[in-house]
């Protein structure tokens, strides 16, 4: 199973509603597809029709009481596409696990060997807390979503330096497999410049499809349900599909054959 940690310690900058949409859109394209919830707001579940008396097992059980991923995961209304949700007891799990050995591998013994899926996508909290560390060291690559605005790019260099850190102390093997901008707006002359700027510094990191600024997108977890499929034919959901092809094509090949 490929794991894409979809991180930012910077909030409000569309982590959770790029994690919904490109997990849906690669289980629209056939793959087998995992969601996990990791930030305590649960609003990945929520934008994914979970309620909340529906999430019997959840991240907080995986990560603090040692259940089973398999305990853990729930089906949801896309073909193809599960979820681990996330509820409010995930809040206390940064305390709970402060003084537990392994507490910032605990996520990666729990996704050691599964074979249910080919595919995840972690949604991460906006912080650099023992949450993100877990997913961080799980991950095999890292999907950064920016928004464009002047103040990302200070939030981008802060990730960077924590990449490398973690790549120093828990996992060596992380990448970052590319720079999603997202609430792009042609509109706004600074838009294009933080754009270009971003470009500028990471080159082809940044991916090509660009995600807009997009009523749908803002409407679609009030109805529990991505944009993708609240209103497939939006701008919205355009960009994602293209970005679920340019991220197929940075995908190992070995692991795409598969």
């Amino acid at each position: 199973m490929i794991t894409i940690a979809v991180a930012n310690q910077k909030g409000g900058v569309g982590k959770t509603t790029t994690a919904i949409n490109i997990a849906t859109a690669m289980a629209a394209t056939g793959w087998k597809t995992l969601l996990i919830d990791l930030d305590p707001q649960g609003n990945a579940s929520t934008g994914m029709g979970i309620s909340s008396e529906d999430r019997h097992r959840s991240s907080y059980d995986l990560l603090v009481e040692g259940a089973a991923l398999g305990d853990c995961v729930g089906a949801t209304s896309i073909p193809g596409l599960d979820i681990v949700p996330a509820t409010v007891d995930l809040s206390g799990a940064e305390v709970e696990l402060v003084n537990v050995e392994d507490r910032t591998a605990r996520l990666t013994a729990a996704l050691a060997d599964h074979r249910g899926h080919e595919i995840a996508f972690i949604d991460c909290p906006p912080s650099l807390g023992l949450l993100t560390l877990n997913a961080l060291g799980a991950a095999d690559t890292l999907l950064v979503p920016l928004q464009c605005e002047f103040f990302a790019l200070e939030g981008l260099s802060q990730l960077l330096l924590t990449v490398e850190r973690v790549q120093q102390r828990f996992n060596p093997d992380l990448g970052i497999i590319g720079v999603v901008l997202t609430m792009f707006d042609r509109r706004n002359r600074l838009t294009d410049q933080v754009a270009d700027d971003v470009r500028a510094c990471l080159g082809p990191l940044v991916f090509e499809a660009v995600i807009p600024r997009n009523v749908r997108l803002s409407e679609a977890p009030s109805h529990g349900l991505p944009a993708l499929v609240y209103d497939h034919n939006c701008t919205g959901s355009r960009a994602y599909m293209a970005l679920a092809r340019e991220l197929i094509g940075r995908l190992p090949a070995e692991r795409k054959a598969a």
